[in-house]
């Protein structure tokens, strides 16, 4: 049996200006309206114009049900609301403004949850930030997004000097567990502050979340959520596009929550009212103890942590019994690892493709257990979501035909604000409610999309365009390579070379004359790399993606174009 998906329309609504948060307005401010408990829920969800207001709904209709676990302690939505309101009134009266911007550096924790809640209570900006980065680029972010208020995990408490000094526009830190030289610890410092009201009205297009691109390609930019957004995603998980997401459902939350991929994902159960497990961290060890404590029946992995898990010696089929549904994205999955995820899991696999720009929203694809699944569509990374518009434009704009690559853009209501204080990068993006990707694909006939490359990765060598993606699929079917990286570097004759940076599995040799013949057995000789340069990692961010503006900078940096 194939797998077949249902058509596609086009949104035609969408709106995505790129303009600057609304203005503090001069009156009070009040909570939406909220429908009788006597209404069905689904129209109560539907009616929703807050993020605010998601949470007086279950605090309301459930208020002694989990909202989120966290290493053993059960965080219930009416707790969760009395936090909200606490953690509003402690950035009013830290003098936050409205719409000010409240950072997270920080692994996973309930806590961060909280604070989003306290935010979209109070109208302030939550803009979780990589805990992985090194502190001059913490302080950088900090200083481009106009941080006022901090909250920092206890194991960086090294960092605070530094900070300190080098992000002066900050009003407050609070750490992340133990106080810390003077800067109180989080649960003190929420639990100082009021559970009276929060009279503070917000709108839809107000914004709730910023979100740091990932900087593979240079400094990131801050792409701005509002409520509307926020929504928009989180009632995806009702439209079928995404499987059959129930209000009992227990959802773990492994993926970083800096990244848009953690935060989306958790914001289905958010919306419905299902409890939410927060992982600590994407690693199998932490994946696989959090499996042990809650009853978890969906999760949202990468293929590489999806690997990791299965060849983990405490893996057992038991402690997965109650998963109904895996989701992935970042990548495509490998006929290989597909069938030992439908093995060892016993549940189907959902896949997503998205950006930070789109709310992780664009398509999906439905590889159900037990069904055959057609070995070509294990490339493709789906069709677009039911209100997600997909066109394949040439240089000039012009949309190509079915089979021909292009840029791939996006039309879609989860679309970004825009970037913080940059309208010129915003219009750069955006143009007619389009979201330009800068990613290179293809549309087959029933509408899969197929993603050759990253437009800045395509090397073009003496006239022919050459997908890095490509090359890099090429070289890790070779028994001895571990992983991969593709660049163009500078050539007199060519334009640019093909480079290949290539890990090679451990207790395997290879040379590079074997490299580069076992993949002109694959693909055609001029995509083959004419150099090979072997190393012990691939330099990545967070969530897996190769930083080829490290690789490339040594060779590039004498010139003024890198491409």
């Amino acid at each position: 049996m194939k797998v077949t998906h249902p058509s596609n329309s086009l949104c035609r609504s969408c709106r995505a200006d790129g303009s600057s948060p609304p203005a503090e307005a001069t009156k009070p401010r009040e909570r939406s309206h909220m429908l009788s408990p006597a209404e069905d829920e689904r129209d109560v969800l539907a009616a929703f114009k807050t993020v605010d207001d998601i949470l007086v709904h279950h605090a309301r209709r459930r208020p002694d049900a989990t909202a989120y676990f966290f290493e053993g302690d059960a965080l219930s939505w009416a707790e969760l609301d009395r936090r909200a309101t606490r953690i509003a009134n402690g950035l009013i009266a830290a003098d936050v403004p409205f719409q000010g911007r409240v950072a997270y550096i920080g692994k996973n924790n309930s806590r961060f949850f909280e604070l989003l809640a306290g935010c979209a209570r109070s109208g302030r900006v939550l803009t979780p930030i990589n805990w992985r980065l090194a502190t001059p680029e913490f302080i950088d972010l900090l200083n481009d997004f106009d941080v006022e208020f901090l909250v920092l995990d206890d194991f960086l408490a090294g960092q605070l000097a530094s900070i300190r000094v080098g992000a002066p526009r900050l009003r407050r830190i609070v750490m992340l567990g133990a106080a810390q030289d003077g800067h109180p610890a989080f649960d003190d410092w929420r639990d100082a502050s009021p559970e009276t009201g929060v009279e503070v009205r917000i709108d839809p297009e107000d914004i709730v979340l910023q979100m740091h691109t990932s900087g593979t390609s240079g400094r990131p930019k801050g792409a701005m959520h509002s409520n509307r957004v926020y929504l928009a995603q989180a009632r995806l998980c009702q439209s079928g596009d995404l499987g059959d997401w129930r209000q009992s459902d227990v959802i773990m939350i492994p993926l970083p929550i800096f990244h848009v991929g953690g935060v989306g994902y958790a914001s289905y159960g958010h919306y419905l009212g299902a409890e939410t497990v927060v992982s600590r961290e994407a690693s199998p060890d932490g994946i696989i103890q959090t499996l042990r404590q809650r009853p978890v029946t969906r999760m949202g992995l990468v293929p590489a942590i999806i690997a990791m898990v299965l060849d983990h010696p405490d893996f057992d089929r038991d402690l997965v019994r109650h998963l109904r549904c895996l989701q992935f994205g970042g990548s495509p999955i490998s006929a290989e690892l597909l069938e030992r995820a439908f093995h060892a899991f016993g549940c189907d696999l959902w896949q997503q493709f998205g950006m930070t720009e789109t709310a992780s929203i664009g398509t999906w694809m439905a590889l159900r257990h037990g069904e055959e699944v057609e070995p070509e569509l294990l490339r493709s990374v789906g069709r677009a979501f039911h209100n997600v518009g997909l066109r394949i434009v040439d240089p000039d704009g012009a949309d190509l035909p079915v089979g021909q690559s292009g840029e791939i853009l996006i039309k879609t209501p989860t679309l970004m604000n825009g970037y913080y204080k940059r309208p010129e990068a915003t219009d750069e993006v955006v143009r007619d409610g389009w979201y330009h990707t800068g990613d290179v694909g293809y549309l087959n006939e029933n509408g899969y999309l197929f993603i050759n490359d990253r437009i800045k990765d395509m090397v073009i060598t003496g006239g022919e365009n050459v997908y890095s993606i490509e090359v890099e699929q090429a070289l890790c079917r070779h028994p001895a390579v571990l992983d991969a990286a593709v660049i163009g570097i500078p050539s007199q004759k060519w334009g640019e070379d093909v480079m290949a940076f290539v890990v090679r599995r451990p207790g395997h040799e290879i040379t590079e004359d074997e490299v580069i013949t076992d993949c002109r057995g694959r693909i055609a000789h001029f995509k083959c790399p004419r150099h090979v340069r072997f190393v012990d990692a691939i330099p990545r961010n967070a969530v897996g993606k190769a930083l080829k503006r490290v690789l490339r900078e040594p060779f590039w940096k004498d010139r003024p174009t890198s491409v």
